[in-house]
């Protein structure tokens, strides 16, 4: 298959998927009717509550679900080949996670921008949302440690032998150097276009400009070259300020400009397709490799791996948080939920599409490691292969290597901030704010710098302290969250007698692929305890894995129970 024309089909079918499911979807909903005022002005508080221009929220909303899973999604999947991937980025993309991420803004924005904690407690139980909370908040603790850690090692100096490595660190330091200075460049821009009202147009020239230059020095002058120890400490101090601090001056600001650095990524990356237009290599990277791969780590199973390995290239249930729990407050209105929610997964789907076609040139190439080599190595190679593009290489390897880590940057510093709102969601009763908690106990619990701190403190301890060992379960974990979503957004609609059959056979069938990863991991990490030798990772994959099948039980039987018996109209809030 030749990879342009891979790329032109999938952005065809992505895009009539949008406009003709997408907009049935809306329709069926009844999205923008009734010219329902959003959260984000009827609950406006300057730090959380915000209204944002559609590009500016769109910048923040693509930037937080993208991280780095469009891209380690594909390239862990790859083992089955890439049709397999492919059809599921395109079919998951388009009826499981556009549906997924749409539903859960849309429900959010009808309930006060609350999480989906809260509207499950609402239309199902308050049993069922402090469940959701636990587990949405301990999933929430993993990616903050596993998303510290990638941009520490991405920043973090390499020493050989207890002396540093200059040549190796070279790039490293120097993307450390453009992050920060990125940042430093984000609260600029918030406060010009917030405080002094400098025109979108403008202020979106001169921060392109800003981050161009920033570039420059960065790959110029980086003498910042600290362990990968201190930049986790580092991170944890930045992250647990980005997570209080209104959203205006860093959160909708940086994500805003980070997009910019997703353009042109794309733009790189098509130019590349475009230009080199490789054919992939059936010996290296074959259509179809097989139902069952034999590898280092044993069996791999196409189902349920495929679904629970390529996770936000076609529906993850970390962007339902995101969608109910940043993006809601931010939205200035319902007729912006569709481009930003179902137009911001397809968009994602494009990326998980270029990815494979990186996949298939990195192994020519020789770019075979690590995620980001070999995303970064492959579209850079591409490039190169370009006639009078061939010293642009190193270049591009630089700039799609710190597009890598600023996605993931933001998904940690937004992940930080969702799990604050779910700690405090915890402690409150339905349709309680933080503000109205006087009792000294839980008045501490829902306060927004104790529930960061300690957020903080168990992501970056646990970052430090490995998080690998439980990290096979994060697949299934985020899947799981996913099946919930679509529960809950499903039961909602059903109570306010609106259409939720798009929900039925996604929800279905992603609790089945994490009932079934589950009970593979859970039995894998039993033969590795039986087989001796084994540390407290396996036991704690087969307690917490345990745990997860017996809370996926649980809210199946809740969430059938409400959409087969739906709740009056009246009796909900929507």
């Amino acid at each position: 298959m030749n990879t342009l024309v891979l790329l032109l089909i999938s952005i065809a079918v992505l895009f009539c998927g949008y406009v003709f499911y997408g907009g049935w979807v809306a329709r069926q909903w009844g999205v923008n009717e009734g010219n329902h005022p959003t959260p984000a002005h009827t609950m406006e508080d300057g730090v959380d509550y915000v209204p944002a221009k559609a590009p500016i929220l769109m910048g923040h909303h693509f930037s937080s679900i993208a991280g780095a899973g469009p891209i380690t999604g594909p390239i862990g999947a790859a083992m089955f080949g890439w049709l397999p991937v492919t059809l599921w980025v395109l079919i998951g993309g388009i009826f499981f996670g556009g549906v997924h991420d749409f539903g859960a803004l849309f429900a959010s924005i009808r309930h006060q921008g609350k999480s989906i904690g809260e509207i499950i407690s609402l239309n199902m139980s308050k049993r069922a949302k402090q469940l959701f909370i636990i587990f949405s908040y301990l999933t929430l603790i993993l990616v903050v440690a596993a998303f510290a850690a990638i941009v520490a090692s991405t920043f973090g100096a390499t020493y050989k032998d207890g002396v540093l490595d200059m040549a190796a660190s070279a790039t490293k330091a120097s993307v450390a150097m453009v992050s920060i200075m990125f940042i430093l460049i984000a609260i600029i821009f918030g406060f010009a276009v917030y405080r002094r009202h400098t025109p979108m147009v403008i202020s979106s020239i001169l921060g392109v400009g800003a981050i161009v230059l920033c570039m420059a020095v960065g790959m110029n002058f980086h003498p910042f070259y600290f362990s990968m120890n201190t930049w986790m400490i580092l991170v944890g101090i930045y992250i647990t300020i980005a997570s209080v601090t209104p959203v205006w001056i860093l959160l909708q600001p940086r994500d805003y400009l980070s997009s910019f650095l997703l353009y042109a990524m794309l733009i790189v990356a098509v130019i590349g397709i475009v230009g080199a237009h490789p054919t992939i290599d059936e010996k290296v990277f074959p259509a179809f490799a097989g139902f069952t791969i034999n590898n280092a780590n044993g069996t791999q199973f196409l189902f349920p791996i495929l679904f629970t390995t390529v996770a936000c290239g076609a529906i993850s249930g970390f962007h339902s948080l995101v969608s109910s729990g940043t993006t809601s407050k931010q939205l200035d209105k319902e007729s912006d939920a569709k481009p930003i929610a179902y137009g911001g997964m397809l968009l994602e789907c494009v990326l998980a599409i270029i990815t494979l076609c990186a996949i298939g040139y990195a192994r020519v190439t020789g770019h075979t490691h690590g995620a980001t080599d070999i995303f970064a190595g492959g579209i850079a190679a591409m490039v190169a292969a370009i006639p009078g593009f061939e010293g642009l290489k190193n270049i591009m390897y630089t700039l799609l290597v710190l597009t890598y880590s600023a996605f993931c940057l933001t998904s940690l510093d937004t992940a930080t901030r969702l799990a604050r709102f779910m700690f405090q969601e915890f402690w409150l009763e339905p349709g309680e704010n933080p503000k109205d908690v006087t009792d000294g106990f839980r008045k501490l619990m829902v306060n927004p710098y104790f529930a960061t701190i300690l957020t903080v403190i168990l992501g970056i301890s646990l970052g430090m302290g490995g998080f690998a060992k439980i990290w096979g379960l994060f697949g299934a974990a985020n899947q799981l969250l996913a099946a919930i979503g679509l529960l809950a957004v499903a039961a909602w609609l059903g109570n306010a007698g609106k259409s939720n059959k798009m929900f039925l056979f996604p929800m279905s069938f992603m609790l089945l692929v994490t009932i079934c990863s589950l009970s593979l991991i859970v039995k894998n990490q039993i033969g590795i305890i039986m087989a001796g030798a084994a540390g407290w990772g396996p036991y704690a994959q087969v307690i917490i894995g345990s745990l997860l099948v017996i809370l996926a039980l649980i809210l199946a039987v809740e969430g059938y129970r409400t959409i087969a018996h739906p709740r009056k109209e009246t009796e909900i809030n929507h």
